[in-house]
């Protein structure tokens, strides 16, 4: 028999929460409507603390966390929202704009992508990095869909989903540090997957424009994510 899972007490803001512990900080403060950035955490998918938007203070720690991995403990005081943390934000999105091309004018997600909202929330009007400019692919060979690499940050989206709710395990990360990208089977061709099953997921759930539908211009590219509570539901069924 399972144990039920005890019941931690702890501050968000000065504000008083309560969670379970096995919730994370990240999901303890949405459930109380305390706002936290994120970019590679979605519900119903295993989190990996990739992006560090979440990132938090938690007083007598000495260094951020994110929140996203960061299980709650009593009497544990957290802080979301200071002129540190936004400072940290603002650098990782600059990081991510400069590492790849990101032509919000050009993209078929412009206007229904996350990476531009959360630029705008910030308030980023500039980039203080010099930009890579790398050369990267882009993969039209799948019959419906284009991954653009250029488009990536890397989130792992698109991996989660294939894996722990298509089940394919289609997409992978190749490389390591600032070489890394999203691969289908051994980096092959998306369009000459063995294991693809075409469902779109990953499509849906990617927050920019490195993997859309074929057929869509410059804003038009709008993900379609009804199946979301699905994900999150199962995800309830599996604790």
């Amino acid at each position: 028999m399972t144990p039920t899972p005890r019941v931690k007490t702890f501050r968000i803001d000065g504000r008083d929460v309560v969670g379970r512990e096995d919730q994370t900080v990240l999901e303890v403060a949405r459930e109380n409507d305390i706002r936290i950035p994120t970019l590679c955490h979605l519900d119903g998918l295993t989190d990996i603390g990739a992006c560090r938007m979440c990132l938090v203070e938690v007083q007598g720690w000495g260094r951020l966390v994110p929140s996203c991995v960061t299980k709650p403990e009593e009497g544990m005081v957290v802080v979301s929202q200071s002129e540190r943390l936004a400072r940290y934000r603002r650098t990782i999105l600059e990081f991510l704009f400069s590492e790849r091309n990101h032509v919000c004018a050009v993209c078929v997600s412009n206007g229904h992508c996350e990476l531009q909202d959360l630029a705008e929330e910030v308030g980023m009007t500039h980039v203080r990095v010099p930009y890579r400019y790398p050369g990267l692919a882009v993969d039209a060979s799948h019959g419906r869909f284009v991954a653009d690499h250029n488009r990536c940050i890397l989130c792992a989206r698109c991996v989660r989903v294939c894996g722990e709710v298509e089940g394919a395990h289609t997409w992978d990360v190749s490389g390591r540090g600032i070489q890394s990208l999203v691969i289908t089977d051994l980096a092959a061709p998306w369009g000459e997957s063995d294991t693809c099953t075409g469902c779109g997921k990953c499509v849906q759930v990617c927050p920019t424009g490195a993997l859309t539908e074929k057929g869509h211009s410059v804003a038009e590219m709008s993900k379609r994510r009804q199946f979301l509570p699905y994900l999150a539901t199962m995800r309830e069924g599996r604790r």
